[in-house]
């Protein structure tokens, strides 16, 4: 497995063909390469496919946010997702804040995250 942190490179045409697999949509191709320009992408590689990620925004000195740490589900269960966490923490700027889907929960405690705050949902008009 090949880890990248701030993979630059990381076209929005494979992270798509990546996303759509774990969770479908109808994304757009230009806002998601502007979406990738602003966040730290730390990737994984099996070969040349990419097989998990973890994106990370951030001020560079007050907040930052994990917006989603995602892994192919054949690829699940094989500490991809664990290392991408553990390189978040080595490579942030910030203290790192973010949600959990339900039933992830034990994943990231087990991972050392701690339960922060609340996390609310506002939704565009």
């Amino acid at each position: 497995m090949e880890y990248k942190v701030n993979d630059k490179e990381l076209p929005a045409s494979q992270f798509l063909s990546f996303v759509n697999q774990v969770w479908k949509g109808n994304y757009d191709l230009d806002k998601t390469s502007n979406a990738l320009s602003k966040t730290l992408n730390i990737t994984a590689y099996d070969k040349d496919k990419l097989v998990g990620c973890l994106r990370i925004l951030t001020d560079g000195y007050y907040f930052g946010t994990i917006t989603e740490l995602l892994v192919l589900p054949e690829y699940q269960k094989m500490g991809i997702g664990s290392r991408l966490l553990e390189l978040a923490k080595e490579n942030t700027p910030t203290i790192l804040y973010f949600g959990s889907q339900q039933g992830i929960e034990k994943f990231y405690e087990k991972n050392g995250c701690k339960k922060s705050l609340q996390s609310y949902l506002i939704k565009p008009v």
